[in-house]
């Protein structure tokens, strides 16, 4: 699945690619294709700094070597798991939106196979986060982890996005997310255990609570009334 359709670009493609992506993604934010193509054409030294990292973890090694997918085949058991673990916590969020572990993009402009699942594991992982920091899925939500998401693996695309996103934002939503959820953000993406290093369905199992302290994660805030 992961070499399915990969794409070889020379360097002025390969800008070519990524001016239209982040054209049309700014143009219309819900095109998930454009927005992983402009993550594959921009980001690929930081997903070789976050794979040189996986290869210094003993956990990431172990994501590398086995290379587990977040998929509807191999995720499914998390529908069974006691309420109070991680895995029944990313069901019910899954659930609970109708969403699919099976709709992300295929890669297409990635190099090398390693490289391609890198990649594909951080789209992979991406609701794995909304999990763990407690997020939702509306514009600040995806915003706040966008930030998260540049200081976990430095993407330009992931900057872009939070640019794009906060450009949409209407004043009371400007200020919610630049008062609460932004601070938080920054925060907590600093904080945090290298969130690419952790082979997380062996952790499906475990209260959502334990992970957290475990791997220093800040849920979102309350934000008041």
């Amino acid at each position: 699945m992961i070499e399915r359709a990969r794409i070889k670009l020379s360097p002025w493609q390969q800008a070519a690619v990524a001016v239209g992506s982040a054209v049309g993604a700014l143009l219309d934010p819900r095109r998930a294709d454009l927005i992983a193509a402009l993550g594959e054409t921009t980001g690929k030294p930081a997903f070789e700094r976050v794979l040189e990292r996986m290869r210094r973890s003993p956990e990431g090694r172990a994501v590398l070597l086995e290379r587990p997918q977040v998929i509807s085949a191999k995720v499914g058991h998390a529908w069974d798991l006691p309420e109070n673990t991680f895995g029944a916590a990313y069901a019910r969020f899954m659930g609970s939106r109708n969403f699919s572990p099976d709709d992300r993009p295929p890669v297409r402009f990635m190099d090398t196979d390693e490289l391609a699942y890198v990649t594909m594991r951080a789209r992979e992982v991406h609701d794995l986060w909304h999990t763990l920091f407690g997020l939702p899925t509306n514009l600040i939500g995806e915003s706040a982890l966008k930030v998260i998401e540049f200081e976990q693996m430095h993407l330009p695309m992931c900057l872009l996005s939070v640019v794009g996103g906060t450009s949409r934002f209407n004043a009371k939503q400007r200020k919610l997310f630049f008062q609460h959820y932004f601070p938080w953000a920054v925060k907590a993406g600093f904080q945090c255990t290298d969130l690419m290093c952790v082979y997380y369905e062996q952790h499906f199992h475990e209260d959502l609570e334990d992970v957290r302290r475990k791997w220093g994660v800040i849920p979102a805030p309350t934000v008041p009334k």
